[in-house]
């Protein structure tokens, strides 16, 4: 209802009010203390036509007051407006990255596909939630997922600005808010000290300082310092020193799927996260048809979960995880010698053969793993040191790269390495199992991965 001061048609009483009403109030306002003064009603009309219900004298007072405290209520709950921001709808952003609003407005977040945050931060320290500030939690979405995307509602209190951030990887070289996953309200003007290009820079060089960080904690191979080259584990070849991993801690989302890891990183290594749920099957065929000693391919990227699928075609291969030092060797453990690398056991083919044994690995990092054939010639002369040696994830970009190791395995030959076993194993460290059809669990360095599943 909307009270209007108006002149009675009672002697023009100062004190009296015109009522304007939706037609299912007329019954009761026709009603003592009101009197009636038309004689026809329109109803639904947005304005009520000359026809008008006159208030009571005596009631017109606290008719005014009430029409006030209305129209204020009125007056603000039309002002107030709802600002959508999508959350990783174009890759690490927030679309808009930085908006206006008033007192009383909502900044809704809509949260779109891999899993994010939207988290109060300052313009001091932009990638650090600030102590009581706003979190939305992390809101894992799967990639098939195209509508209904899950939202977080911040009611706007004053002008003052808000600063967001997205936690993902946080204090790490893969932080989001490193890479400028960063949002504003409010912000102040371009030159200003509180603007949003201020405010997204700052996070762009803790970002910088993240990465340096983690570069400096594994100096690249490359270096051409005089402790950044060593000796092979056998032989006389010098080689790029190993360069030295960061263990590093991060919150993997694929789908509904979320889970946390920690893994050495390597430089030029990828980030953990796997290029689907399921992974994907590389299939590699070990020797050729007409007797090659190959692998095809040879080096090959994958991401953890991905299975690389070993198909043994004629003759009798394996396949052995070595080491780029030792490239002939099955890898030890450092501390005991063991023997602890993933071995397939070898695997007769005949040449007629058409159906072939198979032999999986699957990839939980990606750190570069390092295979050979520790088949021998009759002459004596190594599979491995022929070049019939593989790689996972070898850093192309390093002097470790597939090409220097291939070399190294033909430079050192490996006719008579020890340490190979010739029988497969039954379960080494690295969770192999033998057979023809299987899956080896395969994990380098300082790996412990937990897995939590968010639905």
């Amino acid at each position: 209802m909307v009270y209007h001061s108006l002149g009675s048609a009672h002697g023009q009483n100062p004190f009296a009010a015109i009522l304007h009403v939706s037609p299912r109030l007329t019954s009761t306002l026709t009603q003592p203390p009101f009197f009636p003064t038309y004689t026809s009603y329109s109803p639904g009309r947005a304005v009520v036509p000359p026809s008008f219900f006159i208030l009571h004298p005596s009631l017109s007072l606290a008719a005014m007051f009430v029409s006030a405290a209305f129209a204020l209520a009125l007056a603000s709950s039309v002002a107030s407006k709802v600002i959508d921001i999508q959350v990783g709808q174009d890759g690490l952003t927030f679309t808009p990255e930085a908006t206006f609003a008033d007192a009383g407005d909502q900044v809704v977040f809509h949260f779109h596909q891999k899993n994010h945050t939207a988290t109060q931060s300052s313009l001091a320290a932009p990638c650090t939630h600030l102590d009581g500030g706003f979190d939305s939690g992390f809101m894992p979405v799967a990639d098939n997922v195209t509508d209904n995307f899950p939202t977080y509602t911040v009611q706007v209190k004053d002008t003052t600005p808000i600063w967001f951030f997205c936690r993902q990887a946080a204090d790490t070289a893969a932080s989001h808010c490193g890479q400028g996953m960063v949002f504003g309200v409010n912000c102040g003007p371009d030159g200003a000290q509180n603007s949003f290009t201020n405010f997204k820079n700052a996070a762009l060089k803790i970002g910088t300082d993240l990465k340096a960080a983690a570069s400096s904690a594994a100096p690249s191979s490359t270096a051409s310092s005089d402790d950044s080259w060593t000796t092979a584990e056998y032989g006389t070849a010098t080689i790029p020193a190993e360069p030295t991993g960061t263990t590093v801690t991060d919150t993997v989302s694929l789908g509904t799927a979320v889970w946390t890891t920690t893994y050495s990183s390597y430089p030029g290594s990828p980030d953990p996260t796997p290029s689907s749920l399921t992974g994907n099957v590389i299939k590699v065929v070990v020797g050729g048809e007409n007797g090659e000693l190959t692998f095809s391919p040879e080096n090959v990227q994958a991401s953890p979960r991905d299975i690389i699928s070993f198909e043994f075609h004629a003759k009798n291969h394996t396949a052995t995880q070595s080491s780029f030092a030792a490239p002939c060797v099955r890898l030890k453990d450092a501390s005991t010698g063991s023997a602890i690398g993933l071995d397939s056991g070898f695997m007769p083919v005949d040449a007629a053969a058409t159906e072939f044994p198979v032999w999986n690995v699957t990839v939980n990092d990606t750190t570069p793993i390092w295979f050979y054939c520790r088949q021998h010639k009759p002459d004596g002369s190594s599979h491995c040191g022929s070049g019939m040696v593989f790689a996972v994830n070898a850093v192309e970009s390093s002097a470790r790269n597939f090409s220097a190791f291939k070399s190294l395995a033909a430079q050192l030959n490996g006719t008579n390495a020890t340490g190979a076993t010739t029988g497969s194993t039954t379960g080494s460290d690295n969770g192999a199992r033998a057979g023809s059809l299987f899956n080896g669990a395969l994990s380098l360095g300082a790996l412990v991965a937990a897995a939590a599943l968010l639905l």
